[in-house]
């Protein structure tokens, strides 16, 4: 072995390092994959995108591949040597350590298992089962010797010999050589086989070449192969320095030991075909290989010392059993140790994209359904917004046309009723009595019977078809807004609007209007002086005519004609009434002057006219007066105070007859104007809801961005991890098929 520069054990060492380190990149992989999913599952914001079972089998890999990495660490190649007693087991394997450590000798040597592995240290110790107690090297005899043991040992018990790696190449490249006791001084073949046989990867059956293989030997590895597939067995004819002693029958006698033993392997065993087996089969002599060995190591000849004729043949053939050894071990402990390891690694991985896949899809969806929802909201609201527009212009203009409507009607309504004010004044009827306390209780009533009487009036001709436009105006605006309505609100719509029955007021204040009414109930008789000059010129001018003064404003003088071709205007302009007014007025100072001019007057008609027809005159004129005063009742008195009145009302309520349509306009313009904008109001929550929904949409848009960036990322992991698989696989497993 020490011969050899490179060992083809490298090939395991190299696999395992490969492959403990994928399963570290799989394993921080699983757990970052089991906290995404983990984090994407209880994720509120969305939809779900992953499942409880997918979270809980990716927590499982956790576990599962843990202890993968765990047996990965330890393993290592192993190879069992088997045979009969004092066959040389311990010799051959003692050659390859290339120094005795293992006890052998004449007869039943090796009492137990005895289990050779590299250690790190420079000196060697042993350990026991069930110890962690480090014994010393020397002590192998003691415990293993099967004539020298001081410690009673059973032969299923397992001693393990940790030999520096600095003396024995073979145990650099975690390699494991087991001894046994002869399978011929125990019963216990089938424990011994599920104690130490099933994780061997190479099995060396050391025979005797002085004998054959004998029906014992035969039957323990028919008992491995029913256990294990296939396993790899070489056999070694040890001892095969005796043929030197009858050189004349060697060829032989090895050609009678090889086809023995090809016959076992090819047909009984079927572990290889016939073409293989000679690879199988090795005549050596381990005694003779240990004592060069040792000698070379000690600085002598290989060769020296009493060696047999034929020893450098039978040394190469041992240094052939080794690389032959080397090579099976190495591409069969990859092969055993890995091969379903990496298949179970590869099903992991693939699980794992294949989640990752789904919930790469899944986000895919769901952001494609939220783009489109956020599209379709975001159009609702332009459309709202346009479609809001038009309807408050639209309703603008049908409030203006009601309100218009409704102030032509209550002016028209008001002034057809006052100028019927007299037919309703004539149905009022209370006492009435000219003493000044029972008058201002008889004007009270009388306003406020006027108010109700003409408020009552204006409502059963306007009130009714108002409050059906106004309701017909306020439907038209539901059915126009109700497309814009929130869904919960929108069946309900009618709802919105209270319903109870609009109430238009009339405030006429009549007791304000008419406060500052002065009746005249005092008796005048009709063909008195004052009478006569009321009559043809009006209450205003004959105060003016009485009292001998004139309110008129002076007109300005023109300073300047309107045109060239007429006459400038008079600097005063005189009407007939004005000239009547002047008549009356002159006579009346004429006649206040001086009773003589009465006198005068008196004469003058006297003369004129005759005494009888100036008496009988008189006598008519006192009569009439007589009957008038007589008739100036109580009841005259009130139809003169409500015809007064009648005249002096009317004036004044057509000085509000356009304030009080202005009025009545108001109130329902204020009432559409209130039922618009409550609509408006609930079409503002349909406008902040979609304004929400697509602030709720981006939201899930940049979280559903970053989660399918993150699973693209875990995909593409698994996609990474999946051909190291397949290149550790090309490499490693389908070079050791």
């Amino acid at each position: 072995m020490a011969e050899v520069n490179v060992s083809p054990l490298k090939h395991f060492v190299t696999a395992k390092k490969k492959i403990n380190g994928i399963f570290e990149q799989l394993g921080t992989y699983i757990k970052e994959s089991a906290a995404f999913l983990e984090d994407t599952y209880k994720n509120e914001q969305l939809d779900p995108l992953t499942t409880e079972e997918q979270v809980q089998e990716v927590c499982s890999y956790l576990s599962k591949v843990a202890g993968i990495g765990e047996v990965l660490a330890r393993r290592h190649m192993k190879v069992v040597f088997f045979g009969r007693t004092s066959n040389g087991k311990s010799s051959v394997i003692n050659a390859m350590l290339c120094d005795k450590v293992l006890p052998s000798g004449i007869g039943h040597t090796t009492n137990c298992f005895l289990r050779v592995e590299g250690t790190d240290g420079n000196d060697g110790f042993l350990l026991t089962e069930g110890s962690e107690d480090r014994k010393s090297i020397t002590t192998v005899n003691q415990l293993a010797h099967a004539l020298l043991q001081d410690v009673d040992l059973d032969a299923g018990s397992l001693v393990c010999v940790m030999w520096p790696k600095a003396k024995c190449a073979l145990l650099r490249d975690d390699l494991v050589l087991l001894d046994s006791p002869g399978i011929d001084v125990t019963t216990e073949l089938d424990s011994w086989i599920d104690k130490f046989c099933l994780d061997a990867d190479v099995f060396v059956l050391v025979a005797n070449s002085e004998s054959t293989l004998m029906q014992t030997e035969k039957s323990f590895f028919h008992k491995v192969n029913q256990r294990l597939s296939s396993p790899n067995v070489f056999i070694l004819n040890n001892r095969w320095d005796a043929s030197a002693s009858e050189p004349e029958y060697m060829e032989e006698v090895r050609r009678q030991h090889m086809d023995r033993c090809t016959n076992f392997l090819v047909d009984e065993l079927a572990v290889v075909d016939r073409a293989q087996a000679s690879d199988r089969i090795f005549f050596v002599s381990a005694k003779e290989v240990l004592q060069a060995r040792v000698q070379k190591a000690q600085g002598m000849p290989e060769s020296g010392g009493a060696l047999a004729e034929g020893f450098q043949a039978r040394m190469f053939e041992f240094q052939n059993f080794e690389r032959r050894f080397e090579e099976c071990i190495s591409q069969s402990a990859v092969k055993t140790k890995f091969e379903q390891h990496t298949v179970r690694a590869k099903q992991i991985s693939e699980a794992l994209r294949r989640i990752m896949d789904l919930v790469h899809v899944a986000a895919q969806e769901q952001r494609l359904y939220c783009l489109e929802t956020k599209e379709d909201r975001q159009q609702r609201l332009e459309f709202i917004e346009k479609q809001l527009d038009l309807l408050t212009m639209d309703c603008k203009a049908k409030i203006k046309r009601i309100t218009e409507e409704v102030e032509r009607q209550v002016t028209n309504t008001m002034a057809e009723e006052i100028r019927k004010l007299h037919v309703l004044v004539d149905d009022f009827h209370m006492d009435f009595h000219p003493s000044p306390v029972v008058l201002k209780v008889y004007k009270n009533e009388l306003h406020r019977y006027i108010e109700d009487g003409l408020g009552k009036t204006m409502s059963e001709r306007c009130s009714s078809s108002i409050t059906n436009a106004l309701q017909a105006t306020q439907m038209e605006m539901i059915e126009g807004l109700k497309p814009l309505l929130p869904n919960p609100i929108r069946e309900q719509a009618n709802k919105i609007i209270p319903r109870q029955f609009f109430n238009l007021t009339y405030d006429l204040a009549c007791d304000k209007l008419c406060s500052d009414f002065q009746e005249d109930i005092s008796f005048h008789f009709s063909l008195g002086w004052t009478m006569l000059v009321n009559r043809y010129l009006g209450p205003k001018n004959t105060r003016r005519a009485l009292m001998g003064y004139n309110d008129q404003v002076p007109r300005p003088m023109a300073l300047t004609p309107v045109s060239t071709s007429m006459p400038p205007f008079p600097q005063s302009s005189v009407t007939q009434e004005e000239l009547m007014v002047t008549m009356v007025t002159g006579l009346a100072s004429l006649t206040s002057r001086t009773s003589m001019g009465v006198l005068v007057v008196g004469g003058v008609i006297w003369k004129a006219v005759g005494w009888r027809l100036i008496a009988l005159s008189l006598g008519l004129y006192g009569l009439l007066y007589v009957y008038e005063r007589l008739t100036w009742t109580t009841k005259a008195k009130e139809r003169a105070f409500k015809r007064q009145f009648v005249d002096y009302a009317s004036e004044k309520l057509q000085l509000i007859v356009s304030y009080t349509g202005s009025n009545c306009s108001h109130q329902v313009q204020q009432e559409l104007t209130s039922v618009f904008a409550q609509l408006c109001q609930q079409v503002d929550v349909t406008r902040q809801n979609l304004d929400d929904e697509v602030n709720e949409m981006n939201r899930k848009i940049e979280l559903l961005d970053n989660l399918q960036s993150k699973a693209k990322l875990l995909r593409n992991k698994a996609g990474w991890l999946d051909s190291e698989l397949n290149m550790f696989t090309q490499q490693y497993l389908q070079q050791s098929k």
